[in-house]
């Protein structure tokens, strides 16, 4: 065996083992950023929804106006929170739904689900269009059940992953000889190996498109560790 083999693979086997520690801050962190723009989202349309329901009822807009702002509105509070996710969160929302629905879309969909698939919404009396338009803005207040609850999940599981790699670095900072260092090379792997996680998100999401979350996830990831691996070599 060459001289300094043994010593070379064994640092190299720390540093691996180092990357893999800082993906769990890189995966946790993913979790809780997109669980809390879920939240928000889940906050923003019932908020709006809630506001348009009563304009409506108090007869300060009509009931068309307030269910084409509601459309209007959740479209674009949709488009708002998703600049706030991760590119793997962005990336399985686009995979569930690309693009929000139209007002027309919303009319012949409520028309078919309150008076059949032979109604025709201009045919029907102004009180039944009325309440056609509520059910599109009581309908813009609800987010997707299954996924809010997920993501709630997820929350939970992203800040324990989060404590996780905090312990982590935390037993390493206290087991060093050199207290400051360690200190500065766990914040540098775990900040490496988040920004490496958000720019492979980003990045696979240009190469796969937006909307493929297989893809978009292991671009994060193999981004996360590669930037924890590079900065790890470094120190």
């Amino acid at each position: 065996m060459e001289p300094g083999t043994s010593n070379d693979d064994e640092v190299l086997f720390e540093r691996t083992i180092k990357s893999l520690e800082a993906e769990i801050s890189n995966v946790g962190v993913h979790m809780a950023l997109d669980a809390r723009a879920r939240s928000l989202y889940a906050q923003e349309i019932k908020r709006m929804s809630t506001k348009l329901r009563a304009d409506a009822t108090s007869r300060r807009i009509t009931w068309a106006a307030a269910a084409r702002q509601a459309q209007e509105t959740r479209n674009l509070i949709m488009e708002i929170i998703r600049t706030r996710s991760t590119p793997v969160g962005r990336a399985f929302a686009e995979s569930i739904k690309k693009n929000g629905y139209s007002l027309n879309q919303l009319i012949a969909l409520k028309t078919i689900e309150l008076h059949g698939e032979h109604a025709v919404f201009s045919r029907l009396s102004s009180a039944k269009q009325n309440a056609i338009y509520a059910s599109i803005v009581t309908s813009a207040g609800k987010s997707n059940a299954y996924v809010t609850r997920a993501m709630t999940s997820l929350r939970y599981a992203g800040r324990g992953l989060i404590f996780l790699a905090l312990a982590l670095s935390a037993y390493n900072i206290a087991t060093s000889s050199n207290k400051v260092t360690a200190f500065q090379k766990e914040l540098a792997i775990n900040s490496a190996s988040i920004a490496g996680g958000i720019g492979g998100g980003v990045l696979a999401g240009l190469a796969c498109g937006p909307a493929a979350p297989i893809c978009v996830t292991i671009g994060a990831f193999a981004g996360g560790a590669l930037a924890a691996f590079g900065t790890g070599h470094i120190w």
